[in-house]
């Protein structure tokens, strides 16, 4: 589901309860000791994945009521396309296409020696599946039916930059040892560069909503729907 907002608008959101009010945000990912190795063939980075993704499958199973299980589908190589976008993309990446988490692999993050690229793509994808199975996307989705263009701007951000602070919960359930935030706050989702939008919310509001979702590793500081309009800028 992609959106073209222009403006920004301020005006926290009122009455929709399962974005200001929503169970989760009572709730914490279980503590997962996930053993993670990252080779650089292609077998072994489609571990690392399913590995990653099994893990997360755990963190998050308590959090989340009537959780269903993701599994890991890998593209074909010659397989490009992006469900979210319809473009063609050469580098490698994620997504969530229908209920499943979808994974293209190039030679990018196969031959890379850090995980650092891989991880961040996998966990932020994974937030849309947070999102998505207690009611937030599409209580998030409801919205734009009564929005104009500056609203729906607002709603955005609002939207993806809680999918960066659910993505700090996730890396904490996982024990992951983060000193540095920055490079994730000022890196762009794989569709900005093709499609140059710009609600994902400044460097600033996105290192500060990461860091908010590490630092107690509870959805409940992830509520950006109650947020003043400078965290969601």
């Amino acid at each position: 589901m992609m959106l073209f907002p222009g403006a920004a608008h301020a005006e926290p959101i009122t009455g929709a309860p399962e974005l200001t009010h929503n169970d989760l945000y009572k709730a914490k990912p279980a503590s997962v000791r996930c053993a993670l190795t990252k080779g650089t063939s292609a077998s072994s980075t489609k571990k690392y994945i399913t590995d990653l993704v099994g893990c997360l499958n755990k963190a998050w199973k308590p959090a989340i009521k009537d959780f269903r299980q993701v599994q890991v589908t890998f593209k074909e190589a010659d397989d490009k396309q992006s469900c979210s976008t319809g473009l063609d993309i050469d580098a490698s990446f994620s997504e969530i296409c229908q209920t499943e988490l979808h994974v293209r692999l190039a030679g990018d993050w196969i031959k890379a020696k850090s995980d650092v690229a891989v991880f961040t793509s996998i966990t932020r994808t994974w937030s849309g599946v947070v999102a998505g199975q207690t009611g937030i996307g599409q209580a998030w989705w409801a919205l734009q039916n009564s929005a104009d263009e500056a609203e729906m701007n607002q709603q955005n951000r609002r939207y993806y930059l809680q999918l960066d602070c659910f993505m700090g919960v996730s890396a904490k359930a996982l024990r992951r040892v983060v000193k540095d935030w920055r490079p994730t706050a000022k890196g762009k989702l794989f569709w900005e560069s093709f499609l140059k939008n710009k609600y994902s919310g400044t460097s600033t509001n996105r290192l500060y909503w990461l860091e908010q979702g590490y630092r107690s590793g509870k959805p409940g500081s992830c509520n950006t729907w109650k947020a003043p309009d400078p965290k969601v800028a």
